[in-house]
């Protein structure tokens, strides 16, 4: 904690600062991961946003897939900068930032761009100060991360708050995240590991999937899982989908749209309390600290 401090502040600026307490953080930072793309990691990551938007928090959807934007595909807006525009041109954060369904802010990931993996020290600093600026005025800030666990994926998850990740019935699915989990652990991970089963036939499945999934982590890495819930197959996904409409909007009385806001409303039952290391500040001593 001490050499992360020192490296903090020299990173920031600040001859003082408390290394116990360094910001009091208001944003809650989530991740929401997978193991394997084709999961519906960014369909979630929209109607979750939506679904707290709704419940009155200003919520903030980081589209941290770069180069892949499906967050402009499936909400049907089309961005006029992106974070490249903000590394490499300039752009200040909010002018990067559009508005989504429902009032969300989105920040896009772009298409086709994809040095986010190799940015020098002073462009991803950049990025990091404009993260943590927004980090003062969002209630929730989502981060709709790129599947697998490169460094810069465990990296961005290991600096949240709590992690979502998303599983399907799948067996691959569920070895790719149950790695992704083992890498989470590896690597000190200390937020909520909470686990989405995604696309199963009824709620019997998505617990016994969940249940052999924790048993497997309690067993081996000695953890314990979060269900946080479960999203039925279901044809107004594939139907929002072609609309590029999210499913909380399109049908917000439907059974799975009201299953993402029980979601949504477990996720605000957290207090904001004093934090040692807010979210930037976090993956800062990860980037630089440990090295890329």
């Amino acid at each position: 904690m001490e050499d992360q401090a020192k490296k903090l502040r020299e990173l920031m600026g600040e001859e003082k600062v408390d290394d116990e307490v360094l910001i009091k953080k208001k944003a809650k930072t989530l991740a929401v991961a997978s193991g394997k793309g084709g999961v519906g990691k960014t369909n979630f990551s929209i109607n979750l946003a939506i679904s707290l938007q709704n419940l009155g928090y200003s919520t903030l959807l980081f589209d941290a897939d770069i180069g892949l934007s499906n967050v402009e595909i499936l909400t049907g807006i089309s961005a006029k900068y992106t974070i490249a525009d903000l590394i490499l041109k300039n752009k200040g954060i909010y002018d990067i930032i559009e508005e989504g369904p429902q009032g969300i802010k989105i920040i896009s990931g772009g298409f086709g761009y994809q040095d986010l993996y190799t940015l020098n020290d002073n462009n991803l600093n950049k990025l990091l100060l404009s993260i943590e600026e927004m980090e003062g005025e969002m209630d929730f800030i989502i981060f709709d991360i790129g599947a697998g666990i490169s460094n810069m994926v465990l990296n961005f998850i290991l600096a949240t708050d709590e992690a979502i990740l998303i599983t399907t019935p799948d067996p691959t699915s569920l070895m790719d995240v149950y790695a992704l989990i083992k890498a989470l652990n590896i690597n000190g991970y200390t937020g909520k590991l909470n686990i989405v089963t995604n696309i199963v036939e009824n709620r019997k499945d998505a617990t016994e999937i969940f249940s052999k999934l924790n048993r497997v982590a309690n067993n081996f890495l000695n953890i314990e899982l979060e269900f946080l819930g479960y999203l039925e197959k279901n044809s107004l996904v594939t139907k929002a989908v072609r609309n590029q409409q999210p499913f909380v909007i399109l049908d917000p009385k439907a059974g799975i749209s009201r299953k993402m806001n029980i979601m949504a409303l477990k996720l605000t039952n957290i207090p904001v309390v004093e934090e040692k290391l807010n979210f930037t500040q976090k993956l800062k001593s990860l980037l630089f600290g440990r090295g890329r």
